[in-house]
């Protein structure tokens, strides 16, 4: 199986309620060969309604983030959520929803295998790295399974709401590209 396959697959799926209530599935964006994948919880309204993650006003500051680290959706960066379909009222995906979605990332990852994942928020970070995992004390901790490297900085509307917190979040990029620049130092060259 492809990535395209993969895509086309999900974007029929029908395995929870919440692709009844959604306009509809949210996939990925970004390089599919990317070394670094951004995965965060669920679409939001402009997602769903573009079919696109990250591109309402979180998504805006997510790229001015990445575009200040030196990185982008368009060259070393895949983008993704760990649930393909909008929640009703933007609220968070049920445990129950999250576990029906987890195929299609466990596809995504065993297709693409990536260097380096980036957990945006508490719901992926808990999903992905483990069950108590908070990003307000951890984030920008480095956890390694199975050769690639986990980390978590605050979801882009977060930050929105507590922009307090977007100097810390930055430089979490910066570890990241730094990370990156290590792992992969020909994605750097000009």
């Amino acid at each position: 199986m492809t990535i395209d396959e993969c895509r086309t697959r999900c974007l029929k799926c029908e395995a929870c309620p919440l692709r009844a209530g959604c306009t509809q599935v949210v996939f990925d964006a970004g390089c599919p060969d990317a070394p670094i994948w951004l995965v965060g919880e669920a679409p939001g309204g402009s997602e769903d309604a573009q079919g696109v993650p990250f591109v309402g006003k979180s998504g805006q500051l997510l790229d001015r983030f990445l575009e200040a680290a030196g990185l982008s959706r368009n060259k070393n960066v895949y983008i993704t959520n760990i649930v393909k379909c909008r929640p009703p009222q933007n609220r968070d995906p049920l445990p129950e929803e999250r576990e029906a979605c987890m195929v299609w990332l466990r596809r995504q990852f065993i297709l693409l295998r990536p260097k380096i994942v980036v957990c945006l928020g508490r719901i992926a970070a808990q999903k992905l790295i483990r069950p108590d995992f908070s990003v307000t004390r951890e984030h920008g901790h480095w956890e390694e399974k199975n050769g690639t490297l986990f980390t978590a900085t605050w979801h882009p509307a977060s930050l929105l709401r507590y922009p307090e917190n977007k100097t810390a979040s930055f430089g979490d990029y910066i570890e990241v590209r730094n990370k990156a620049r290590l792992l992969c130092p020909d994605l750097f060259e000009s």
